[in-house]
């Protein structure tokens, strides 16, 4: 018998850990998302007044990063106990943190009604986020990986993926709903809280699902191993140790991995609402609708590369998204400029497509570099360290500099410089197709047929 990495699992049973994992990944994006539309539409105005409607944003904006701040933390802690006590558990956990944040501040007062203490209060929840969606990205993308056998893994692994361009889609779909059917000062008064109590709701729908899937095997059979392990009176470091001692050069190529990804996505989704509400001064409607038509193309397509990246090397997928935004970031913004819609759906739809390609095949990249008893930790702290200097910053940046030159070409050139820098750093990584996930070190890595992008020297441990 092949070990639980390396068998395929029955279409069903694997079906219903991708549904799982998806259904609360969409859930905890949406609550993500929300705040990012929010902080570019509602938060600068009611929370954050001022008269520059630049200088509200960015500091909505810095709002928007503080949850960003949190993940990092988020998935140490997380990954430490996922790694200890099981994925699925820990899942469960940052679902109802999310959903209680997200729930709470569709009921918080305004800036006009209790001053300064709305936008701490509003702040402190944002933590919550952070800290909840810390931990949920590598647990879920782990609970499918290890569940999914090693030929296909990409393709199952891209699902919980999807999550974000769904939770998007999601929340950027019931703003715009509300911006159609309701007044600019009707939308301000009260809309906007509807998104956020909505996701009281989603969580007990995301909870009863997930509470049904199994625990990962691989993981089972790590855990007895350790147990076995003990009993002979050997004794493990925390994982987190692990990693920093043995690991340290995966986190670095998962942050790097994740680097231009993070930023694109960002300043084409978040960025994208006040570069044409403000910048190009056109409707809150057409910003929304715009990323909400990208969106439903994005989650449909990164599975597709997902599965791709089985068949020609998570490297080359990859490579082909970073590139193609370094080049993409500087026709986009042009494109912008037309103020037509349709060339701005064009626009948004392609580069995400493009983005997609750096984050299909990511979920198995990043969990294929780590071993069973420090994954979730090394996964979720290269992953979320990224978003730190990545997605946590973008926004500010491209705003501030919107600020200061008045002008999109600086943000091209910050946008193509972070995704050459994760076109060097898959370049130099490892191909890790093919990896046996129940054996340790990168060497377990033994691709199905030969990649399209030579293979570097393999990383020590």
């Amino acid at each position: 018998m092949g070990s639980p990495s390396s068998v395929q699992p029955p279409r069903g049973k694997i079906g219903r850990i991708v549904a799982a994992s998806l259904v609360g990944t969409t859930i905890e994006w949406y609550d993500f998302f929300l705040y990012g539309s929010a902080a570019a539409l509602v938060f600068n105005t009611l929370f954050f007044p001022s008269s520059d409607p630049l200088v509200g944003t960015l500091l909505a904006f810095l709002t928007y990063a503080v949850g960003f701040a949190a993940r990092p933390l988020g998935g140490v802690v997380f990954g430490h106990y996922g790694d200890k006590i099981g994925r699925k558990k820990l899942l469960v956990l940052s679902l109802l943190m999310m959903g209680g944040a997200t729930f709470a501040m569709g009921l918080l007062p305004t800036h006009a009604s209790i001053g300064v203490w709305a936008p701490i209060l509003l702040t402190v929840l944002r933590l919550v986020q952070g800290f909840a969606l810390g931990g949920e990205w590598g647990g879920a993308v782990l609970l499918v990986s290890e569940h999914g056998g090693d030929e296909r893994r990409g393709f199952w692994a891209s699902w919980p993926q999807s999550g974000a361009p769904g939770g998007n889609l999601l929340a950027t779909g019931v703003l715009a709903l509300l911006a159609a059917v309701q007044s600019d000062e009707a939308f301000l008064a009260w809309g906007w809280r509807i998104p956020f109590l909505l996701s009281g709701v989603l969580v007990m729908i995301g909870l009863w699902i997930r509470i049904s899937v199994e625990e990962s095997p691989v993981f089972l059979e790590a855990q007895q191993r350790s147990a076995a392990a003990a009993e002979r009176g050997v004794k493990e470091q925390a994982p987190v140790v692990q990693v920093f001692r043995r690991s340290w050069r995966e986190v670095l190529l998962a942050i790097g991995t994740r680097f231009g990804e993070n930023i694109s996505y960002y300043i084409l989704t978040a960025f994208l609402l006040v570069y044409v509400t403000v910048h190009l001064d056109m409707s809150k409607s057409d910003a929304l609708n715009a990323v909400l038509i990208g969106s439903a193309v994005h989650f449909v397509t990164i599975p597709m590369w997902g599965a791709l990246s089985d068949r020609l090397g998570r490297r080359p997928v990859t490579l082909i998204g970073a590139v193609g935004m370094a080049f993409w970031a500087f026709g986009f913004f042009a494109l912008l400029d037309t103020r037509s819609f349709p060339v701005i759906v064009f626009a948004v739809t392609l580069g995400l497509l493009l983005h997609g390609a750096m984050y299909g095949p990511q979920a198995a990249f990043i969990s294929e570099m780590f071993d069973t008893k420090v994954r979730y930790s090394g996964a979720s702290m290269g992953s979320q360290l990224a978003s730190i200097i990545g997605g946590a910053l973008a926004p500010l940046i491209a705003v501030e500099l919107l600020k200061d030159y008045e002008s999109s070409v600086p943000i091209s050139v910050y946008l193509c410089f972070a995704s050459l820098v994760t076109a060097v750093t898959v370049w130099v990584a490892k191909e890790t197709r093919g990896r046996d996930l129940t054996k340790d070190g990168v060497d377990a890595s033994v691709p199905a047929a030969p990649v399209a992008v030579k293979d570097s020297v393999p990383l020590g441990h």
